[in-house]
């Protein structure tokens, strides 16, 4: 199996998840957060996608799907439009509303395309590219997609917790 196939499979995993995740919900259970502190599904998903378009597309060398597929205006939040939902504050988390899972569908989409698109042509070689220098030891490309995967795994594996949640409390 060649690295970029296992990549291809690996990626190809979270679409299929953030569906199930988000079918049939309708705004206020995506919106719903469990506890004051808590996240939503919807801030989740959102999260998930805006991680990895904001980490892909300067690696893939291009343009946020965010920006440059006019996401941001589609999605419609009262955030930057650099914004990622890194470090958010509950106020924060609370303003991602989304009014249904399409528009979150259509942009996480939109994202795993280009994803999908950038490690379908990689190599051994190209995963041992170091592409982050801030960190001992510096980080390659092969470390950083295996930490931006993790980190949507992790993401969606909570919002299908909190989808078990919403359904078992008739939300």
């Amino acid at each position: 199996m060649e690295q970029s196939d296992l990549l291809i499979d690996a990626f190809g995993r979270l679409p299929q998840a953030v569906r199930s995740a988000t079918h049939g919900l309708d705004a206020g259970a995506l919106n719903h957060r469990p506890y004051p502190q808590g996240n939503s599904i919807a801030w989740l998903i959102w999260h998930l996608a805006r991680g990895e378009d904001a980490q892909i597309a300067p690696l893939a060398g291009h343009e946020q799907a965010w920006t440059a597929e006019g996401w941001y205006g589609r999605v419609g939040l009262p955030l930057a439009v650099e914004d990622t939902g890194y470090g958010h504050n509950s106020e924060q988390v609370a303003a991602v509303q989304v009014q249904s899972a399409d528009v979150l569908l259509g942009y996480y989409e939109a994202v795993h395309s280009r994803t999908a698109a950038f490690v379908s042509g990689l190599s051994g070689p190209d995963l041992d590219q170091v592409v982050d220098t801030a960190w001992d030891p510096p980080v390659t490309l092969g470390v950083r997609l295996i930490s931006i995967l993790g980190d949507g795994l992790e993401h969606v594996g909570q919002a299908a917790y909190l989808r078990g949640m919403a359904v078992a409390e008739g939300l």
